[in-house]
């Protein structure tokens, strides 16, 4: 008889990783099924920012802005290799934009200027006072003031910008958290499966019946598990209502966000926030040592089932916004890759996009006769603790689970200090002194301590087998394959890491070729 599972989890981004993390470090037994590769929609394709949301205050979402400031310290203590303290350079205007021919209108434009033009510095300042202190800042450093005649931040802005605030949030590479999860959930007992979609689930007596098939091999399996959780994402509405044909108890708004990459820009490490004449935002940071990612859009999507694509209209869009404030203004041949994902936002009801709440929602439907946990919203800074309020729901409903263990616990690669990385480095490059430093500090961002099992025996170059460019080795594809769930070139290139910027169409397709090859011949 099939075993009946504590959890059966649909969704491997990064909500549903993050639950199987915690639920399977509880002592639950957890399965997890992806219909694609890990985090292969809307968590590989953010910002890949750990930010608290500084525009969010302007929208009074202060408990949301303030786990998650919060969580970007914990954060920073569990994922060291793959996330680090940003500073954030916020240009401001001289002179704002005044509309509106009643005192009312007049009034409301100063008292919330983001509905027109943009904000000015003394809001700026109180908003940043409120980002510094609300969420018991510890590691990251205060907002200082820039004269940008004088600061080298100034360097890549027009002269007419002569002063920015410099504030602290935090980078983080999004799909590698989504699979670090996966791991280390798979290491407390958890099953995890890509590439498998779940065709339907029925409640039974006790338990949930869960049908899947592997999308590689076409077979069929059933699952048995108390509780069904729906981390879909842009599908979770449609798993409510097609997969396991109930009432959904909300609504999904699905919102696009688009970016853009291209050559680098400026020099230094320093992202700038830059500010529309619309009211909107626009981040440009330093990306992968030699570009420079900008984003994002703010478009409401039709539909899950419609591929995510950056449009020509928001490539231009986005170059002509950051144009506005660069001494070499861009344009769309400087672009070399682009991408778009779906935020699946809680439909609050908002006017635009932009004003759509960012809050998770969780809701418990029984009407199928079983517990189906939907998740609504979310963003990755508080996905930890988005998985914490889907257990407490769990601790309802199965009394004995224990308690919240997550919290700065490590995962994968992560278990040295914050501020270690330079150590580790230099440990490293005596250990393996035969790489190169930018190659030995890709590996670190990457794999952390586990770059000792990925390299271990290795004591020359040659060692790593083939080379395929832009510092693809076949050591590095073979623990990925047989660590991280890589099946497809893309997975490696795209996702597991961003090196498919350094290879041409060539390398990539022999890369994916190996990929297959291998794993034919370990089927």
């Amino acid at each position: 008889m099939t075993k009946t599972l504590d959890i059966f989890i649909i969704g491997g981004g990064i909500n549903g990783t993050g639950v199987a993390r915690d639920a399977a470090g509880r002592g639950l037994s957890v399965t997890l099924a992806e219909m694609g590769d890990l985090g292969g929609a809307t968590s590989s394709a953010s910002t890949k920012l750990f930010h608290g949301g500084l525009r969010y205050l302007e929208f009074f979402e202060f408990r949301l802005v303030r786990e998650a400031l919060i969580e970007r310290e914990n954060l920073l203590a569990a994922v060291p290799h793959i996330s680090w303290p940003m500073r954030f350079v916020l240009p401001v205007h001289k002179s704002m934009r005044f509309e509106g021919s009643t005192p009312a209108s007049k009034l409301l434009t100063l008292l919330m200027p983001w509905m027109k033009g943009r904000r000015p510095a003394w809001m700026i300042r109180l908003g940043l006072f409120i980002y510094d202190n609300l969420g018991g800042r510890k590691i990251l450093p205060a907002t200082t003031r820039l004269d940008l005649r004088h600061d080298p931040a100034g360097a890549p802005l027009r002269e007419k910008f002569t002063t920015a605030f410099e504030y602290s949030d935090c980078w983080v590479q999004d799909a590698r958290l989504v699979v670090l999860n996966a791991r280390d959930a798979r290491a407390r007992g958890a099953t995890i499966l890509p590439r498998t979609i779940v065709t339907n689930a029925k409640h039974t007596g006790d338990h949930w019946e869960i049908e899947t098939r592997d999308q590689n091999s076409g077979e069929v399996a059933l699952h048995r598990a108390a509780i069904l959780v729906n981390a879909g994402g842009p599908w979770v509405q449609d798993i409510i209502e097609n997969t396991v044909e109930t009432t959904a108890q909300g609504k999904v708004r699905l919102v696009r966000g688009s970016h853009i990459v291209t050559r680098k820009l400026f020099e230094g490490d320093k992202t700038y926030f830059f500010q529309g004449k619309d009211g909107r935002i626009c981040f440009a940071i330093p990306y992968e040592d030699d570009f420079t990612l900008i984003g994002t859009t703010d478009a409401d999507h039709d539909a899950a089932s419609t591929v995510p694509e950056c449009t020509t209209s928001e490539q231009e869009y986005l170059c002509e916004f950051v144009s506005q404030y660069l001494v070499d203004p861009i344009n769309t041949d400087d672009i070399v890759w682009h991408y778009a994902g779906v935020r699946p936002l809680y439909d609050d009801g908002a006017a635009n996009a932009t004003a759509a709440t960012r809050e998770y929602v969780i809701k418990v439907n029984q009407e199928a006769g079983g517990p189906l946990i939907n998740i609504f919203g979310g963003k990755i800074t508080t996905y930890r603790k988005l998985a914490e309020s889907v257990l407490d729901e769990v601790v309802k409903l199965r009394p004995n689970t224990s308690e919240n263990w997550t919290c700065r616990v490590p995962l994968p690669g992560g278990d040295f200090p914050v501020d270690g990385v330079d150590a580790l480095l230099r440990d490293f490059m005596n250990r393996f002194a035969f790489i190169e430093r930018r190659y030995a500090r890709r590996l670190l961002r990457s794999y952390g301590t586990d770059c000792a099992d990925l390299l271990a025996g290795c004591k020359s170059l040659s060692e790593l087998g083939r080379h395929f460019g832009g510092d693809v080795y076949q050591r590095e594809l073979d623990w990925a394959i047989d660590n991280e769930w890589v099946q497809t070139g893309e997975d490696f290139l795209w996702r597991r890491t961003k090196r498919g910027l350094y290879l041409d169409t060539k390398q990539r397709d022999a890369v994916d070729e190996y990929i297959q090859a291998r794993r034919a011949k370990t089927a």
